[in-house]
């Protein structure tokens, strides 16, 4: 049986550093990488991002939509890219952001957290807005398994303030209440529990109390999405030394070189750390 989630991504980021590689290979990158817009293409894009950060990195976030777009080799793609970057070490968290309902929730589970899956990672991206306890299939599960899900809660879209930011009747914000249950899920988890939350680094000033989570927090934006380390310190103030910000157009376009780009995520890696208290 592994570790939980919530130390093994602890015991990462203290030995390699507090930055997740987002590895999000839309068309654009690979053309301008020299690749075909095909599942070979893709296949030589992962190939390469496993060189350069497997190993090296905390964290790898693939995007799926990316791999499935190319359909069945796609996935495949995806599937020996997981497995790779877990062999090398490296946690993955694939970015999925499934929420559903019943048992087409607990299929998603099964798909990414059970044992035995080829698409199952150290942790998944989940999104809560048909009711939190609809994500308890997947919750479960990944308790059973040492895997870990990240709940979307603060999202940096414009469009997600009109759900995420309103209040409820008792005056909390639905963002709020996310982080609540996320919260009640981590209790007595040590160092920090499996449930973590997906919190944009570029949404500015919250009101979110984060004090009890005991969890992790992803945060995309980082970089060349306009979240600087000033940012970091506004949106998540004390909760920062969970934080794990997320980068990816940063240091993708220094590819597809491997050791370009491996360079390119320890420069951006070594200057979250100067900010990062452990």
């Amino acid at each position: 049986m592994r570790a939980p989630f919530g130390a093994r991504v602890t015991t990462a980021v203290s030995l390699r550093g507090p930055l997740c590689v987002g590895i999000d290979p839309h068309p654009a990158l690979l053309e301008a990488w020299g690749l075909p817009v095909s599942a070979e293409g893709l296949g030589r894009f992962a190939d390469i991002c496993v060189e350069a950060f497997a190993g090296e990195i905390a964290v790898v976030k693939p995007q799926s939509a990316f791999f499935e777009a190319h359909g069945s080799a796609g996935v495949a793609v995806l599937e020996r890219l997981i497995g790779d970057a877990r062999q090398a070490g490296t946690l993955v968290i694939l970015d999925v952001k499934r929420g559903d309902i019943g048992s087409t929730m607990a299929a998603y589970a099964t798909a990414y957290l059970a044992e035995g899956s080829p698409l199952a990672a150290d942790a998944v991206t989940l999104s809560p807005y048909l009711g939190f306890g609809s994500l308890d299939p997947a919750l479960d599960l990944a308790a059973q398994t040492g895997r870990g899900v990240f709940v979307l809660a603060l999202t940096s879209n414009p469009e997600g303030a009109a759900v995420q930011r309103a209040t409820g009747a008792a005056g909390r914000s639905v963002a709020q209440d996310i982080v609540d249950a996320a919260a009640d899920r981590n209790a007595g988890a040590s160092p920090l529990g499996p449930v973590g939350l997906v919190i944009g680094a570029t949404v500015g000033r919250t009101d979110l109390d984060l004090d009890r989570l005991n969890g992790t927090i992803l945060a995309p934006g980082f970089g060349a999405q306009g979240a600087t380390l000033a940012d970091l310190r506004t949106v998540f103030g004390a909760s920062l030394r969970h934080v794990l910000p997320s980068s990816s157009r940063e240091i993708l376009r220094h590819g597809p070189d491997p050791a370009a780009l491996r360079d390119a995520a320890r420069r951006v890696r070594d200057a979250l750390a100067v900010a990062h208290p452990l």
